[in-house]
Formats: C-alpha cells, sequence, structure tokens
C-alpha cells in the first residue's frame, strides 16, 4: 500500500482466543490476514491521532484554493 512491503516469516505465541475475536471483528479468515489487518488498523489509526492533533492554522481558504488548483493541473 505504501512502498514496497517486505515479508519476513517469524514465529511468535498468540492469544488464540483473541485472534479469533479479532478475526470475527475485521472479517478475516486466517491468522496471517487477521494480524495485518489488526496492524493496519493501528498505523492508521495513529496517522489519524496524529492529524487530529494538527491546527492547520496555515490552511486558508486561499491554500486551499492553490492546492486544489494544482490537483487539477490548473497554474
Amino acid at each position: 500500500m505504501y512502498g514496497q512491503s517486505v515479508i519476513k516469516r517469524t514465529n511468535i505465541n498468540l492469544d488464540m482466543d483473541l485472534v479469533r475475536q479479532a478475526s470475527e471483528a475485521l472479517g478475516t479468515e486466517r491468522t496471517t490476514d487477521t494480524v495485518h489487518e489488526a496492524l493496519r488498523d493501528v498505523v492508521a489509526r495513529g496517522r489519524r491521532a496524529r492529524l487530529a492533533g494538527r491546527d492547520f492554522a496555515d490552511l486558508t481558504p486561499e491554500a486551499l484554493e492553490g492546492m486544489r488548483r494544482s490537483r487539477a493541473g490548473v497554474a
């Protein structure tokens, strides 16, 4: 998703009841998928928390308009 993934095979001890509950909550079937999805969720939650902590003082209507023009390819 965000750059090149590196896969590492490892052995960890897991609380399988917790894995089952997480799997149900996340809609995953395999343990690996459950762990990956849970990690993605934690990373996304951290990003949202950092974003929510910003004050956006420099985000003025003019700055937003400039960003929109830039995305649309208009100078």
